[in-house]
């Protein structure tokens, strides 16, 4: 791949490396991450959420077990899952629509492993809590606030301030 400003600058060229032509290409992966001419921000992040979900099918059987603690299973996507995610987010200039993305992602996730159910009786009117509500504590019952930083705040508000 040749970069330029000018995009007809490089056609010209042959590399050459031992008697062998490289290649020219338009798009090549390079440690996870794909590298164009145009680096689109959106489109690495719809391929790193793919990658993210590729990797909680993966690990679904452990994520899904009754046997282990919630604890355990928040270590487990701490470890596996969230740095698939993330690879390469130093990088990214979020506008609020993919920052809701990669929030819904995790919600998502936390949603599956922490089971999501209201615990008690259901009461007739609005109900105290919501589903962020308990993801929220039981995120804050296992000392774990690693999305502050995406705005925890405003999740499940109806979107104002998104």
């Amino acid at each position: 791949m040749v970069k330029s400003r000018d995009q007809n600058k490089g056609r010209n060229h042959i590399v050459k490396l031992d008697n062998c032509t490289l290649e020219r290409v338009e798009v090549f992966k390079y440690l996870g991450t794909a590298l164009k001419n145009q680096n689109s921000i959106p489109e690495e992040i719809k391929c790193r959420l793919r990658s993210g979900n590729a990797c909680y099918h993966s690990v679904q059987n452990l994520l899904s077990c009754r046997l282990l603690s919630k604890n355990l299973k928040i270590k487990i996507y701490r470890s596996i899952i969230f740095p698939v995610v993330l690879y390469g987010c130093e990088t990214w200039s979020l506008i609020l629509r993919e920052e809701r993305k990669l929030r819904v992602f995790e919600n998502k996730l936390l949603r599956k492993i922490l089971v999501g159910k209201p615990e008690g009786k259901l009461p007739v009117r609005r109900p105290k809590r919501r589903c962020v509500d308990n993801i929220r504590m039981d995120l804050q019952e296992v000392g774990c606030g690693i999305w502050t930083g995406l705005g925890w705040s405003r999740v499940g508000t109806g979107g104002e301030g998104l």
